[in-house]
């Protein structure tokens, strides 16, 4: 018969692997600036994302994990993959896919003194540096929980690791990798993602929904060139004005609420519930995570309300613009063209066919002063809402939040996408989720001072162990 499982030796198993090998070869990770295709346009040639991806397979091997067969996978034209599988320990086992990945943001502005996007150091219990948390310590933690069971001889399930390099891009790679290792994936009873969010770091959170996303450019253009802004203002129309015009459209412009009926879902009773639920004990902490200005508020008193935009609402932010010089070289012109980057928050159950084509016809039909009003869409990825929980699932994840943390689990929805999510509840339906992470109040991924949570993440991995021992055969 197998060992039963001793939680003390998964926690002192855990926090050494991740005091002496994972915190160091973190660090080594978040030096390479192996950002995102989609940013970074010469991946293939400046070799980063392969430097990234070699730095894990080089720690996965020499972890010495009984069981385990690693590839890397290379479709042509798209970014590597790594395929990892560790086989079951007993007959008849289920498989459990996990998943990360390896890929950045781009480094953004605004890191504190002696912080940087490529400058790992370690401040009060948390690792700085791009990609830490959001994603890279996935397929560390995903291969430490799994030898945890290992060094005390406790039977696991069949573990899938797949680990992307294009998730920060909309993984448009994913779905070709999947199709191609479809048998070698099987049949997963669970998917645990290690790529979300956590509204404390006093317990584990559960992702119950995330929403999509549709990204694009809108632009207006009026003249050929800039002219003498005394001579046309008041005859020829600001671009940036009918720019504002045409998002009114959209958007609310005192609100923020997202007008047009179809970008709007019914919210699942059960959902709301949970908000409430969550809202109850969290309070505050649903906006005051953020870095407010003194005297600045969020869009709304109310918290449930606020939570809810946050995940089940179309929400919009202006990522970037163009046509607009730096302010120190702006003369009194009136600019032919302005151009705004549009990324649009979606309802988890929207179907991302919907988004660009409806943006579209919203912004482009019939343009103020007819002018050239163009909506350029760049892409659109899927939201995805959690199946109900199995009872088995249930009992064991709140069972490993109790022994580890000493506290009930929490649900809750996330604002961001994971795009693979929405993907494999289509082609898995019967699968169950455990989507879980490190991005906690202020990790600020994607953002400046993006950091990892050392101690949080010992216990996540704890936590992800627990549930892979009590992960059941099930039909």
């Amino acid at each position: 018969a197998m060992a039963t499982l001793d939680a003390a030796a998964v926690t002192t198993y855990v926090n050494g692997v991740w005091d002496a090998s994972i915190v160091p070869a973190l660090a080594e990770y978040i030096k390479i600036p192996n950002i995102s295709p989609l940013f970074d346009r010469e991946w293939r040639e400046n070799g980063l994302i392969d430097k990234a991806v070699q730095l894990m397979v080089d720690w996965v091997h020499a972890q010495n994990v009984a069981g385990l067969t690693l590839t890397v996978e290379r479709l042509e034209g798209r970014t590597p993959l790594i395929f990892i599988e560790v086989a079951a320990t007993f007959d008849n086992a289920p498989t459990v896919l996990m998943y990360g990945h390896m890929d950045k943001q781009p480094p953004f502005t605004g890191w504190l003194e002696g912080l940087g996007p490529y400058t790992p150091v370690i401040r009060d219990g948390k690792l700085y540096g791009r990609g830490g948390a959001d994603d890279g310590y996935a397929v560390f933690s995903a291969i430490s929980a799994i030898n945890a069971l290992k060094q005390q001889g406790v039977a696991h399930p069949r573990c899938v690791i797949i680990i992307e390099a294009c998730e920060e891009s909309g993984s448009p790679d994913l779905p070709f990798y999947v199709t191609h290792l479809k048998e070698r994936i099987g049949s997963p009873t669970l998917i645990i993602c290690l790529d979300s969010g956590a509204g404390d770091y006093s317990r584990m959170w559960l992702t119950t929904s995330l929403r999509g996303i549709a990204v694009g450019d809108l632009t207006a253009e009026i003249i050929s060139e800039g002219v003498h802004s005394g001579d046309a203002s008041g005859i020829v129309p600001d671009t940036f004005r009918i720019i504002r015009q045409v998002l009114s459209r959209l958007e609310n412009p005192e609100t923020g609420e997202i007008l047009p009926p179809q970008f709007t879902v019914p919210i699942p009773p059960a959902r709301l519930q949970q908000v409430e639920n969550t809202v109850a004990f969290m309070g505050d902490e649903v906006w005051n995570k953020f870095p407010w200005l003194p005297g600045t508020r969020a869009v709304h008193a109310d918290n449930v309300t606020l939570a809810l935009n946050r995940t089940w609402r179309a929400q919009l932010a202006i990522t970037g613009a163009d046509g607009l010089p730096d302010l120190v070289k702006a003369g009194n012109v009136l600019r032919p063209r302005t151009a705004v980057k549009l990324s649009l928050r979606l309802p988890p159950t929207l179907p991302k066919e919907v988004a660009l084509p409806a943006l579209q016809s919203v912004l482009e039909k019939d343009p103020p002063y007819g002018a050239k009003v163009t909506f350029k869409g760049e892409k659109a990825s899927a939201g995805w809402n959690s199946p109900e929980f199995a009872p088995w699932l249930n009992t064991v994840a709140e069972e490993a939040c109790q022994t580890y943390f000493g506290k009930s689990l929490a649900f809750q929805g996330e604002g961001g996408s994971i795009p693979f999510m929405g993907m494999l509840g289509d082609l898995y339906p019967k699968a169950q989720f455990v989507i879980t992470g490190v991005l906690g109040p202020a990790s600020n991924a994607h953002g400046p001072n993006e950091f990892l949570h050392i101690e949080y993440a010992k216990k996540i991995t704890c936590c992800v162990s627990h549930i892979l021992a009590g992960t059941k055969t099930v039909a």
